[in-house]
């Protein structure tokens, strides 16, 4: 069993960019050790020293003692290093056993020696209670236990420390705590873990020590005992965050976005929402809550336009808006934040301010005549620019040269300078850092107090739960319930999103 881990001096250049500035990191065999940062801050960057994907430019990594050097994958995992992604490396159709095994020699030669390997599945299913049936196929099984058969292949291979990346995203609340007991279970038997997560409640509830690291540097390494969720995210900034907000009484006012017995198609064909009905008031923001790949996706592109509804009804502010135009529809009073900003969202090569005019660049005041107008451009590109804190280095930056937070900010400034009626607002945080979060909650909030109806499609359950005045929970491309935010509980909504509805909820026979 790995002893300890340590990371000495660690320097990593890319061109124009020093990702990590003489990274010092260890990790100890039984612990858990958070590695905690914005995006940016270079934790990727070490991990993938660490995994043997890239080669430090300086410093050392040293195992129990001895220096080491990992050219590929292949010899982290022969020193006992293995890796959790994010996004799961499994074959759908594949079982479990010959996921395992795959890119393993077998042990007889041409033939498949999958009787063994299910064997010791079953071995440290039962060791570090991760059950889950060999001969099962990957796309039989809940996300929760597509992620066990991921630490089982690291297990099989010989993994002595782990590393997680973000290994809660894709998790429902029941199946956190699940995979928490896995991982004080891994680390009592001996192993070293590294959990990389931007969840701050989830490394106070699970970790031993953690590393915060900012602009490539740690800047501290400390017991997690004692820490606050405040305190961490001050670390990672660099200055104090707010994480609770103070919202006025949700008071409903008329029906802005009204959703009735919609059924919309998925990319295969079947249905992807099953008979949706949902009603969105001024002043309200309605929480989505769900699983990623139960509907979430298609019910922004429906509401939108970009995925034409097949039975039922949506109107906007009045107007039925089922069969119209994504123009139509923002004439209507609809605006919209898309789930992938890069693609839907921005126009990567264009620049700042042609991206802000994108929605309103054919009329008065920016174009007159059919000619733009440069210089009211220009105003309203720096007036937005400033008043949504985009930080860029000129109006005319291609907008792709912008981080994640600074082009969200953008969108959010396009979209909310129209003042809409209703804001159809997907992952709105996803990959973006802690201060463009606290930025973009508040001012979403500021909306709700204007009056605007926002539809919030989130992942993030302490997101949902900070903004949402009530939440509505997708399963399987049906709203399994609408709940009142005082009534949300993490427990209820957690077997909500795994399709069961908790007893309390259930109706009793008259």
């Amino acid at each position: 069993m790995i002893k300890e881990l340590r990371m000495v001096d660690i320097t990593k250049r890319f061109p124009g960019v020093l990702a990590n500035d003489r990274v010092n990191f260890d990790v100890r065999s039984g612990e858990i050790h958070a590695l905690l940062g914005e995006n940016g801050a270079g934790k990727s960057t070490l991990m993938r020293q660490l995994y043997g994907l890239y080669k430090p430019d300086g410093g050392q990594i040293i195992l129990d003692g001895k220096p080491t050097q990992f050219n590929s994958p292949n010899d982290a995992i022969r020193a006992g290093i293995g890796m959790i992604h994010q996004h799961f490396m499994l074959v759908p159709a594949l079982t479990v056993a010959e996921n395992v095994a795959l890119g393993l020699q077998s042990s007889r030669g041409p033939m498949l020696d999958l009787d063994k390997v299910s064997k010791k599945i079953d071995e440290l299913g039962q060791k570090y209670s991760l059950k889950v049936q060999p001969d099962a196929q990957i796309w039989q099984l809940s996300v929760g236990e597509q992620q066990r058969v991921e630490i089982l292949k690291a297990l099989y291979r010989g993994a002595q420390l782990l590393a997680l990346d973000e290994p809660t995203a894709v998790l429902t609340p029941q199946e956190v705590t699940d995979f928490f007991k896995v991982l004080r279970q891994m680390a009592d038997n001996g192993h070293s873990l590294i959990f990389i997560s931007h969840k701050l409640h989830e490394i106070i509830d699970v970790c031993t020590r953690v590393t915060v690291m900012r602009d490539g540097r740690v800047v501290s390494t400390h017991p997690v005992a004692g820490s606050t969720k405040s305190m961490l995210a001050g670390e990672m900034v660099g200055r104090e965050v707010i994480l609770e907000y103070d919202k006025t009484p949700f008071q409903p006012g008329e029906p802005k976005l009204v959703i009735d017995g919609v059924r919309v198609k998925g990319d295969r064909g079947q249905d992807a929402l099953k008979d949706v009905s949902l009603t969105v008031h001024a002043g309200e923001i309605l929480g989505i809550a769900g699983v990623s790949g139960n509907g979430q996706r298609e019910l922004a592109e429906a509401l939108t336009g970009l995925r034409p509804v097949t039975k039922g009804k949506v109107t906007v502010t009045g107007h039925d808006v089922t069969s119209a135009t994504p123009a139509q529809r923002i004439a209507a009073g609809l605006a919209a934040i898309p789930e992938e900003r890069m693609k839907d969202g921005v126009v990567r090569d264009f620049g700042v301010t042609d991206n802000l005019i994108l929605r309103d660049h054919a009329g008065p005041p920016f174009s007159r005549a059919g000619f733009l107008d440069f210089a009211a451009i220009e105003h309203e590109g720096k007036k937005l620019v400033d008043g949504y804190r985009v930080k860029t280095p000129t109006l005319t930056t291609p907008t792709k040269n912008l981080s994640g937070g600074n082009i969200q900010k953008l969108i959010l400034a396009r979209e909310l300078s129209r003042k809409p009626d209703v804001l159809v607002c997907a992952q709105p945080t996803r990959g973006v850092d802690i201060g463009a979060s606290e930025y973009i909650h508040q001012r979403l909030l500021e909306q709700r107090e204007r009056g605007m109806a926002n539809l919030l499609i989130s992942e993030d359950l302490d997101e949902l739960l900070a903004l949402s005045d009530r939440v509505a929970v997708m399963f399987e491309g049906k709203v399994m319930a609408v709940l009142e935010r005082s009534e949300a509980t993490l427990e209820d909504l957690g077997l909500l999103m795994a399709g069961v509805v908790p007893f309390a909820m259930q109706k009793q026979p008259a």
